[in-house]
């Protein structure tokens, strides 16, 4: 039987003793291997050119180009250079864990959009942290339990001030744009208008009917700024209210008093109408719409 290759990872950090303490846990393991470093974002798109890793470490903060615009040049370049054949061997993604100091980093959420598949805290154990590499390179998300809803939450904060030159006026009430989080370089624009908001659902998902919800402030109702949230079943709402919570599989199955496999159904479902990549997204899109 053939021995599988080691799980390939690049680690992006300019700070060097960080990335050799990092290597020297990460080669430790014999399934994992340390394949290369980079110092900024612009030499980690380049070296994932070059050296296809399975699992990039990825800093947010950079001198040059920052982990947020790395990730989301890694995304794309991997788009425009997906084989028209996925049996041959190099369809496998690069998958980026985004590095954060919490503190100090603001930003990762616009990492999670860019397209990363989670984030951990620099501080964490170094178990944690070989676990989470093997989990990402399986395809599913990670996110540092201790940081998820105190750090998107700020984020949401930040979010929910209006921008006044986008405010409007519909019936007494001030309907505004709410701006997305945009890279920790000031000379990157906001992730997408896309994502621009006019109104947010309160916390009870049943405080409104399906695809209304009051503005503060005003007395009319507009629509849900996602629309595919009343797509879900009300069995789906509260497996992915756990989700949100950080619980997995398991302690959902636990917590709501059904089978795993139902869990793992509900799951794909949800993904799937929420239009959401994995579990990371998934956690976004309820604190967005605030159904935690």
């Amino acid at each position: 039987m053939q021995a599988c290759e080691p799980v390939k990872v690049l680690i992006v950090d300019d700070q060097e003793l960080v990335r050799v303490g990092f290597a020297m846990v990460i080669d430790s393991q014999n399934d994992l291997q340390v394949v290369g470093q980079a110092g900024d974002g612009a030499q980690a798109v380049e070296l994932v050119r070059q050296l296809h890793p399975d699992v990039v470490l990825m800093d947010v903060r950079m001198p040059g180009m920052d982990g947020i615009e790395a990730t989301k040049r890694i995304g794309a370049m991997q788009q425009a250079e997906t084989p028209e054949s996925p049996d041959d061997g190099q369809s496998t993604p690069t998958r980026v864990i985004v590095l954060t100091t919490f503190d100090l980093d603001e930003y990762v959420m616009a990492a999670i959009h860019a397209g990363a598949s989670g984030f951990l805290l620099k501080n964490t154990e170094p178990e944690t942290l070989l676990a989470s590499i093997r989990t990402v390179h399986q395809g599913n998300a990670i996110i540092a339990p201790t940081a998820t809803r105190r750090l998107i939450r700020t984020m949401l904060a930040a979010e929910r001030t209006p921008d006044p030159q986008a405010v409007a006026t519909s019936g007494g009430g001030a309907i505004g744009k709410f701006p997305r989080p945009t890279s920790p370089s000031d000379s990157h624009a906001p992730l997408s208008a896309a994502h621009a908001v006019t109104a947010r659902p309160t916390a009870d998902p049943a405080a409104h009917p399906a695809g209304e919800v009051q503005v503060a402030g005003g007395d009319e109702e507009v629509p849900y700024i996602d629309p595919e949230l009343d797509e879900l079943t009300a069995r789906e709402r509260e497996v992915l209210i756990e989700i949100a919570h950080g619980l997995s599989n398991q302690e959902i199955a636990e917590q709501l008093f059904i089978g795993l496999p139902t869990v793992k159904t509900h799951v794909a479902h949800i993904l799937a109408k929420i239009n959401a990549r994995d579990r990371v997204q998934a956690v976004v899109f309820a604190y967005e719409n605030r159904l935690v």
